[in-house]
C-alpha cells in the first residue's frame, strides 16, 4: 500500500537496495525558513555536503498526492519560489496528500516518510520542541512525539532557540529519546554552541555514533536518536544577542495574534530581519555542518 503515496527518484531507490548511505533532509527549510534565492542555493549546498561525504542526499516534499524522496532541481526551484505551499507535520500529511496539495515537509513529516523507505539518517536545521511558556498554551511540536516512535537518527544544531531548551530535554528524557552532543560537554542552541544546559551524553567521533544508533534498534528499543551538532565558534551568533531579538519576536507574535505553525516560520523570519543578516548566514553554516555530520555517520553505519 505505501508504494501507492511513495514517489522515490531513481538513484535513491538504487541506493536503498544497494543498502548504500542515504541522508533524508526536509523541505520546510527551502519553502518556510528563508528567502528566495538563498533557500535553493542552500538546498543544492546541502545536497553536496552529503555527496562529498560519499552519502546520497534525499530531500523529502509532498507533490502531485506523493511523498517526493529525492527531488529535481526544477522541483526544488518551485519549492522555493511557489507561495502556496502547505508546512506539513504529521496531522496534515493525509489532507495535503489526498487533496494533491504541495507541501514542504517538517521534521515530523519528514522522519515518518524518511522511515517508509528505509532512511535511517536524517539531517535537519533544529528540532521543534516545547515552546516557551508551554505551560499556557501547550504549544508542544509533533517532532517530539515522532522522535518517540520513528526509527530514524536526527542530526540538528541542538533545538531551536526559540524554545524553552530546558523543557525541551526534559521531554525528550521522558520520551526515552538519547540525546547525544558531537564534540562537547555543552547542549547547543541553534545559532550557538552555548545554550548552559549540560548535554545527557557526549560523543566525539562518527562511527561510536553510528554504532549507538545500530545497538539501540538492535535491542529493539524505538524510535531516534537526537545528534546535537554544535555550530563552529566563528560561525556562531552571540546567545545573548539572539535572546534579546527572541524576546522581542515572541512579544511581536503575541501582539499579532500569531499561532500555531505559524509561530516559528514568524519567529525566524523576524530574527532573520533584525540581526542584521547574523541568524541567516548562521543557519545556512549549521545546517551544511548538520549535513555533514549526517553523510559521515551514515557512511559508517
Amino acid at each position: 500500500m505505501l508504494n501507492n503515496y511513495l514517489d522515490i527518484q531513481p538513484e535513491i531507490k538504487q541506493a536503498i537496495a544497494d543498502s548504500k548511505p542515504i541522508v533524508a533532509l526536509e523541505s520546510t527549510i527551502i519553502s518556510h525558513g528563508m528567502p528566495w534565492p538563498k533557500n535553493v542555493e542552500t538546498a543544492l549546498a546541502v545536497e553536496e555536503s552529503v555527496r562529498k561525504t560519499g552519502a546520497i542526499p534525499a530531500t523529502i516534499a509532498i507533490l502531485h498526492g506523493k511523498c517526493k524522496i529525492g527531488l529535481s532541481k526544477n522541483e526544488l526551484e518551485y519549492f522555493g519560489q511557489e507561495k502556496n505551499v502547505w508546512k506539513v507535520s504529521l496531522r496534515d500529511m493525509p489532507y495535503v496528500i489526498a487533496n494533491k496539495l504541495p507541501g514542504a515537509t517538517t521534521v515530523a513529516a519528514t522522519m515518518r516518510i524518511a522511515n517508509m523507505a528505509g532512511i535511517k539518517i536524517f539531517a535537519t536545521g533544529g528540532i521543534g520542541g516545547v515552546h516557551r511558556n508551554a505551560q499556557h498554551t501547550m504549544d508542544i511540536s509533533a517532532d517530539l512525539t515522532e522522535m518517540s516512535e520513528t526509527n530514524v537518527a536526527v542530526v540538528s544544531a541542538g533545538v531551536k532557540s526559540i524554545l524553552d531548551i530546558g523543557l525541551t530535554l526534559e521531554y525528550l528524557e521522558t520520551m526515552g529519546i538519547p540525546v547525544v552532543t558531537f564534540g562537547q560537554d555543552e547542549f547547543p542552541s541553534f545559532y550557538s554552541s552555548k545554550s548552559g544546559f549540560n548535554s545527557p551524553l557526549r560523543i566525539d567521533d562518527e562511527k561510536s555514533i553510528a554504532q549507538m544508533c545500530k545497538t539501540k534498534w538492535g535491542l529493539g528499543l524505538k524510535g531516534s536518536i537526537l545528534i546535537a551538532n554544535p555550530l563552529p565558534t566563528d560561525k556562531e551568533v552571540s546567545p545573548e544577542t539572539i535572546e534579546i531579538i527572541i524576546k522581542n519576536a515572541l512579544a511581536e507574535a503575541y501582539k499579532n495574534n500569531i499561532k500555531g505553525k505559524e509561530v516559528t516560520p514568524f519567529l525566524l523570519k523576524y530574527i532573520a530581519q533584525n540581526s542584521k543578516g547574523e541568524s541567516l548566514e548562521a543557519n545556512i553554516e549549521l545546517i551544511l555542518n548538520n549535513a555533514t555530520l549526517a553523510g559521515k555517520i551514515a557512511a559508517a553505519m
